[in-house]
């Protein structure tokens, strides 16, 4: 399995529960690490890290809704997957209100386990694709100059270049070159491409 398919990061007080759901998640084919603590987890915790958390929510020390708020706190984007067995609406609420990836009580179908932090790990891993895009739009954006730049805002717009001539006070041939360069610049081999790219970090 590859580092891009992620980690389901599983932390809960049981070490019966931890070990047998991380022996399910390992003949599934889904890589785990397990965390007696949230506060293990978040001293160990690396930014390049890439999965998923299941936690416990009643725990020693820090809970599970502590432990989301921590990890938003720093910014820590990870689906979070609460699994509990003292699941009562108001705690469901509070769970999803901070952001929950989703809430599933104990005993829980493993088969819905899987399901469910599978797709936990396809939105991380959407997720991420979508950053780096945008990192990687915004970085080639930056190539442009200040004129450029206003250009392909215009463009973007669906302003023809006529009009983009007039409201810059220059010329439609000069309009012309600065999209030539703009998509030199951007390494795009039509406009519709070059918008596409300016969306992109939109």
């Amino acid at each position: 399995m590859s580092d891009q398919e992620g980690t389901v990061f599983l932390i809960d007080d049981d070490l019966g529960v931890r070990d047998s759901l991380g022996l399910l998640l390992s003949l599934k084919g889904i890589r785990t690490q397990l965390f007696a603590t949230a506060e293990s987890f978040i001293e160990a915790y690396q930014v390049e890290w890439t999965g998923c958390v299941l936690t416990d929510l009643r725990m020693p020390g820090m809970t599970g809704l502590e432990l989301q708020s921590a990890l938003r706190e720093r910014q820590v984007d990870l689906p979070v997957v609460v699994l509990t067995a003292h699941g009562d609406v108001a705690t469901v609420r509070a769970a999803l209100k901070n952001g929950a990836f989703d809430f599933l009580e104990k005993p829980v179908e493993d088969a819905m386990l899987v399901d469910v932090l599978q797709n936990a790990l396809r939105v991380d891993r959407e997720r991420r694709a979508s950053a780096s895009a945008r990192s990687a739009a915004t970085g080639r954006l930056e190539r442009l100059t200040a004129r450029e730049h206003e250009v392909l805002t215009l463009l973007a717009a669906g302003r023809q270049n006529r009009d983009i001539a007039v409201q810059l006070g220059i010329s439609p041939r000069t309009v012309e070159v600065h999209k030539a360069r703009i998509m030199e610049k951007l390494d795009c081999h039509s406009l519709a491409e070059v918008i596409r790219l300016s969306l992109a970090v939109d």
